[in-house]
């Protein structure tokens, strides 16, 4: 490609309103543009990277035997009613009605539409099994999208599904799958991870993450580097550290605390070990309050608690709700006396003599006990922590931070229960299909990538994954041998299958130096005054130059690749 009549634009500058790494530098170098929250124009070169993504993708999508499909956005939204899941997504969904007053949505996911199809060519156990899947826009209306293409509202996925007559099949083409993805992480160049997860709105009984290291990721990795232990916090199980058994438990007492409303602040005024305070915190579980125990050092962790009820939503309640059920303002709350169900982390039930609120403005509980309250339920409520045991070898874990850039799926029969996909077996008799659901985001890919491989100059893309392999620079547009011999080496290369940007701009080559370094081009080549004497320049974008014979320059590319 020939620059002086494309479009390719680059900015000198630092994107305001762009809050990582990757989004600023992929604006800058002209891969993106926002158009609105969360929504971004995927412009030229982005483009050409996007679809050495995809093809990938598709290339193990084969290897894998799965077959290529398109289903529609626009979705009827009695769909995602019969499969259970359209309070699930709530206000997450883009909803509207047609002319007519019929309600759709914009598709979020496509389990069940093709549950749907494959009704169409399952019969029997012999129909089985198959993988279908597709490249498809996907729209989910974030409430706070951010970190350019890491959460939007509108992006393409690849979401392939398996089908098959039981479990066992499900695990083998679960793990047909799971290597496919293994290869599509490796090929990308990715540093990543694999991590437990949780199954969400997805449902079904398996979920595992493909994790790209990267410390703007937006979620907390816990691994073990002693035995190989990976989660992804939501999930990770914790082990309760045992309080020591104390002689004698003291009598519970009223002690004023005024102006101590967090734990902080009650532990700098009672001069106490944290480790010796409860925390109780109220959360709206599916509009019913619930009291929450954790010791005054830890974190709920939200994802446990919605399992452990089976709810949609979780959060933290208003505080008029925490006022109702607590009868003190926010920062008091308790187990003794509070009007709500009341559920504690198993780590609670092995302490003694501790402090929590006194379900009263200004004051807490001291000597509080498992005598002076009745919890409804006992579970793993908790972060795990960093440095915590690991709960599979009992060595410490540690944090990392990933972007998630693909999941992996077992459904089981969820959807097939639910939008009754059924088949005869071998007996004559009808049973459920299971299905299994497996997502890649390459646009999340392109941009975990710009974040794991950029500099202060720009992007270090792979030489595969580039949008071009190789940079001819012009130093003089007005030397009519160097604008020879650079036209002759781009038609040279690009005859040989070279990917190669020939930069015939009138710019200064400073200029044009800099732009090739943003956007990423593996490795530049200068034709300057050197022709003269046969010879060009021949640069890896992060190594050390050398002179070349002219003649010598495309097997010497070539050798490259």
């Amino acid at each position: 490609m020939r620059l002086k009549n494309s479009y390719f634009f680059t900015l000198r500058e630092n994107v305001r309103d762009e809050d990582s790494i990757s989004s600023n530098m992929l604006c800058r170098a002209g891969y993106i543009k926002k158009s609105s929250a969360g929504c971004y124009m995927m412009l030229p070169l982005g483009w050409k990277v996007l679809q050495k993504i995809e093809a990938i993708i598709r290339d193990e999508m084969e290897k894998a035997d799965s077959q290529e499909l398109l289903m529609p956005a626009l979705i009827p939204e009695e769909v995602y009613v019969a499969s259970g899941r359209r309070d699930g997504f709530g206000a997450s969904m883009f909803s509207l009605r047609d002319r007519k007053g019929q309600p759709y949505v914009l598709g979020p996911t496509h389990e069940e539409l093709f549950a749907i199809a494959a009704k169409m060519q399952i019969r029997s156990y012999k129909d089985m099994p198959f993988s279908l899947y597709q490249l498809q826009t996907k729209f989910r209306d974030e409430p706070r999208p951010r970190y350019g293409l890491i959460r939007v509202r509108e992006f393409i996925m690849k979401d392939a599904y398996t089908f098959d007559k039981d479990e066992a099949g499900l695990d083998e083409s679960y793990k047909k799958q799971f290597n496919a993805y293994k290869n599509i992480m490796d090929r990308l160049h990715l540093e990543y991870r694999i991590v437990r997860a949780d199954t969400g709105v997805m449902g079904g009984l398996l979920s595992e993450e493909f994790q790209a290291l990267a410390p703007m990721g937006e979620d907390i990795l816990v691994l073990c580097d002693s035995c190989g232990f990976s989660s992804n916090i939501e999930v990770a199980a914790t082990k309760p550290e045992i309080a020591s058994v104390e002689d004698t438990l003291e009598e519970l007492t009223l002690v004023e605390t005024p102006n101590s409303r967090t734990i902080e602040e009650v532990v700098d005024y009672l001069h106490r070990d944290v480790k010796k305070f409860v925390k109780t915190l109220i959360y709206d579980v599916d509009g019913t309050p619930v009291a929450v125990m954790v010791r005054g050092d830890r974190d709920v962790n939200e994802v446990k608690l919605r399992k452990l009820y089976g709810a949609n939503s979780v959060e933290l309640a208003e505080p008029e709700t925490v006022t109702k059920v607590t009868h003190a303002e926010v920062g008091f709350a308790g187990p003794v006396g509070i009007d709500c169900e009341l559920v504690m982390d198993e780590e609670v039930a092995h302490m003694y003599n501790f402090v929590t609120g006194a379900n009263k403005t200004g004051y807490h509980y001291t000597g509080v006990n498992q005598r002076d309250f009745t919890a409804a339920k006992t579970a793993d409520l908790r972060n795990i922590q960093d440095g915590d045991i690991c709960p599979d070898c009992g060595q410490r874990v540690h944090y990392a931070h990933g972007i998630e850039v693909g999941n992996t799926f077992k459904l089981g029969t969820k959807y097939s229960k639910a939008l009754d996909l059924q088949y005869l077996d071998a007996n004559n008799q009808l049973q459920y299909v299971w299905m299994g659901s497996y997502g890649i985001g390459p646009a999340r890919a392109m941009a975990a990538l710009a974040e794991q491989n950029c500099d202060e100059n720009g992007i270090n893309w792979p030489a595969d994954i580039a949008p071009y392999q190789v940079a001819i620079v012009i130093i003089s547009m007005k030397d009519e041998q160097q604008k020879a011999i650079a036209n002759e080496l781009h038609d040279k290369l690009q005859a040989a299958g070279i990917e190669v940007l020939l930069d015939d701009r009138d710019e200064r080559p400073g200029v044009k130096f800099k732009d090739m370094e943003l956007i990423g081009i593996p490795y530049r080549i200068t034709v300057g005054r050197g022709v003269k004497d046969g010879k060009i320049e021949l640069k890896p974008r992060t190594g050390e130059s050398q002179e070349i014979a002219i003649e010598d320059a495309v097997d010497e590319i070539r050798k490259l690749f």
